[in-house]
């Protein structure tokens, strides 16, 4: 049986982005979860500076609107909006369940939320709730792994060290065996990859003798190098979403002799293969397992504060951020 307050409405703040790289924390008012609903307070979010750029500067297609919109967003891509998809706080009215427990939820920049009780994930005492913002991407992460068959004993570029690409470079290192080659044009992401004991390049020295290549730097000229980097029968993992950017690539070489092969991996849908056995819940289960290992604290390079997120932003939109993931601590 669920648990209410009887108070009638709340104030909670949220980050809104106004116009292209310009946004500002408003408040706005909430009414008592209803029945099967969760009022959550927010301890920590987490940025995904590729996607959140690209939306924030309004480079979201028209015909990929439907497709980019997130759960909880409000407003649309012509501005303004709030968006935002990793939030891990307190479930302080809601089903008895879950009342009291830290949940992960996907939902924008916002201090104080309503959300499905079913759209609220517990998350386990052995994870803390900074590092349990990373959930998202290590789901994305996982879905590359799975999308690309990758196999003991393999070889892998991983092009482009942004947070996919460096959690991707992570999971594909703890497979038996393997050996993978950061591919990064900025050189302070180059020094972060080797920090973490990747070894890097720029660009590839010797095109043609990986099996597999994973494509995150959100740059066409980025999808080439992959294509370019594996071998005969080759496999390409695209998690790039270019957003309005053309894609021109150059097949002309050994790209259809080679047999290569570019797939595509999307976090919101399992591969096929996997859906017999596998749902989103137990994807989200085997993350949280993976989220108990401190080495994922590293792939959070800055934090800040909730009200620090309008210069963040204007920041990120003006090519100022080089980092990772950043952690959006609320309150104290």
């Amino acid at each position: 049986m669920d648990s209410h307050s009887t108070t009638s409405t709340t104030r909670a703040r949220a980050f809104w982005l106004e116009k292209p790289g310009t946004g500002r924390i408003l408040e706005e008012t909430l009414d008592p979860p209803p029945e099967g609903w969760c009022r959550i307070e927010t301890e920590w979010s987490a940025i995904s500076p590729g996607t959140e750029r690209l939306v924030a500067l309004g480079r979201v297609p028209p015909e990929a609107r439907s497709a980019m919109r997130c759960q909880y967003m409000a407003g649309e891509f012509t501005f303004p909006l709030k968006y935002g998809y990793s939030l891990v706080g307190r479930c302080v009215e809601g089903p008895a369940a879950l009342k009291g427990k830290r949940v992960h939820t996907m939902h924008p920049h916002q201090d104080l939320s309503l959300v499905e009780a079913g759209a609220a994930f517990p998350v386990p005492d052995d994870v803390p709730p900074r590092r349990a913002t990373l959930a998202p991407n290590v789901e994305t992460a996982v879905n590359a792994l799975w999308d690309s068959g990758a196999q003991a004993g393999e070889r892998a570029v991983v092009v482009g060290f942004g947070i996919v690409g460096s959690l991707v470079a992570r999971l594909f290192s703890m497979i038996p065996g393997t050996e993978v080659l950061v591919i990064e044009a900025d050189s302070e992401k180059r020094a972060m990859a080797q920090a973490e004991g990747f070894r890097v390049a720029a660009p590839l020295a010797e095109p043609g003798n990986f099996d597999l290549a994973f494509e995150s730097s959100g740059s066409p000229a980025g999808l080439q190098e992959a294509v370019n980097a594996v071998g005969r029968e080759g496999r390409v993992v695209l998690l790039s979403w270019y957003g309005d950017q053309d894609v021109h690539l150059r097949l002309g070489a050994d790209f259809h002799y080679g047999r290569k092969r570019i797939v595509s991996s999307q976090v919101s849908t399992l591969p096929g293969g996997m859906l017999p056995r596998w749902d989103l819940t137990r994807r989200k289960q085997l993350v949280f397992r993976l989220l108990q290992s401190p080495i994922f604290d590293r792939h959070i390079s800055q934090v800040l504060k909730f009200e620090d997120l309008p210069g963040f932003f204007h920041n990120l939109c003006n090519g100022g951020y080089k980092g990772l993931a950043a952690a959006v601590q609320f309150g104290d």
